[in-house]
């Protein structure tokens, strides 16, 4: 599969673009926040009408109608860690506001075989278990690694043909063993700033992995994840021109065509106010693509204005209608994070943890509270995913319950009261 982006470059260096009366001012925070909102009433809700009436359809003005969303349909998740299994505050705190998650390190090879020929699974299968019976769902991170430093120390004194022994050993034994148990699966992991499997086995070293995962595994969904694509604009060799090349070479095989491909964006910021304008511009470049795009390892790191940051990174990527995901690498201090500190050492919310929960809040869980009209109308505007809804007489407090699921075609629902 060869994709191509026509418009945004162009293959015949002879030609010369102008562009004439070019006229460039900023945008106020207020105006950029607008944008945002704007987008998401576009492509993350719809306005839906609930019409009450009498068993006789008359209109059954004063109705309380209570919406609770179940299930969103934007994953917006968390990264976990081998705490989960040992401590019962941070089980609570994320059971209770997530259900999406990317093991930080436990999947990882250098997690996984220590030591060469000793393969050890117990904390990621002990993980998955978890998640399973609470009903999370989990993104695979990592097949591998072309940053060299983060190979098993055994590794690295391999000869070419022992790696390409190990490393395809590693594969199957990785991808067979949960094979549609996950959501996803980062296969080569920041093969665009590294090139540890390429230098050994050859230019190609990526592309066949991502064919023999889609062959191990043909319904996971397979990345290519990679930092400082929409992050930072100084960092060239990242750059989404360069992250469209390597996807590029990847996705070059006519195999390949059949293949469930999305881009990650891990997204990780440093100190100062983030360049949201670069960030919304590689976005914009890369969903042009087609491929989702998730936001695969958000944070933020620690300074004074950390929430704030941390809440303007969020919301650009969920006004985005390119993103499909977004995953915070961030969490508790009895979990050992510290980079984007979502609650101190005794559980108390920090400020950024109240950012998150606040946007979880917003993006749907309600629950809302609306009276139906002279008409026995209510109408509202929900972001798309599975409500239990609960309608109760204004006279009679008799109710009915229903569950609705919301998504771009639904628009109106009738209820009829029997009391």
């Amino acid at each position: 599969m060869k994709l191509s982006n026509n418009a945004l470059q162009s293959n015949n260096p002879s030609v010369e673009i102008w562009a004439d009366s070019v006229s460039l001012q900023p945008f106020t925070k207020e105006e950029w926040r607008s944008h945002q909102d704007n987008n998401i009433e576009k492509v993350r809700k719809s306005r839906v009408r609930f019409h009450v009436s009498n068993a006789n359809e008359t209109a059954l003005e004063g109705a309380k109608v209570v919406i609770k969303q179940t299930k969103a349909n934007f994953p917006f998740g968390c990264g976990m860690n081998q705490h989960i299994l040992t401590n019962g505050d941070y089980r609570d705190w994320f059971v209770s506001r997530f259900k999406y998650t990317t093991f930080t390190n436990q999947m990882k090879w250098y997690s996984t075989e220590i030591i060469q020929g000793q393969e050890n699974y117990t904390i990621s299968d002990a993980m998955l278990k978890f998640t399973k019976e609470n009903g999370i769902c989990v993104r695979g991170h990592n097949i591998f690694w072309d940053d060299e430093k983060y190979q098993p120390e055994w590794v690295k004194s391999l000869s070419p043909d022992e790696l390409r022994e190990a490393a395809a050993k590693r594969i199957k034994s990785v991808v067979t063993r949960y094979k549609g148990e996950l959501i996803a699966w980062d296969v080569v992991n920041e093969n665009v700033h590294f090139h540890f499997y390429e230098d050994k086995l050859g230019e190609n070293a990526s592309e066949l992995y991502y064919l023999r995962a889609y062959e191990l595994d043909p319904t996971t969904t397979l990345f290519m994840n990679e930092y400082n694509t929409i992050e930072y604009s100084g960092d060239k060799v990242a750059s989404p021109a360069n992250y469209f090349n390597k996807l590029n070479e990847i996705l070059q095989s006519p195999e390949a065509s059949e293949m469930s491909f999305a881009i990650g964006l891990q997204c990780h910021f440093g100190s100062g106010r983030p360049n949201l304008a670069y960030m919304r511009s590689g976005l914009d470049f890369l969903g042009q693509i087609g491929f989702p795009i998730w936001l695969t390892e958000t944070s933020v790191d620690p300074q004074p204005k950390q929430a704030e940051y941390f809440e303007e990174i969020l919301r650009e990527g969920y006004s985005h209608p390119a993103v499909k995901g977004i995953i915070m690498f961030a969490g508790p201090a009895q979990a050992g994070f510290n980079t984007t500190l979502l609650a101190d050492e005794n559980f108390k919310t920090t400020p950024t943890g109240k950012v998150v929960d606040k946007l979880i809040s917003e993006w749907g869980i309600g629950p809302y509270t609306a009276i139906a009209d002279h008409r026995g109308i209510v109408d509202i505007a929900l972001h798309y995913g599975e409500y239990d809804v609960t309608v109760t007489h204004p006279l009679t407090q008799h109710s009915e319950k229903l569950n609705i699921s919301v998504g771009k075609e639904f628009s109106h629902k009738n209820v009829k009261m029997h009391a």
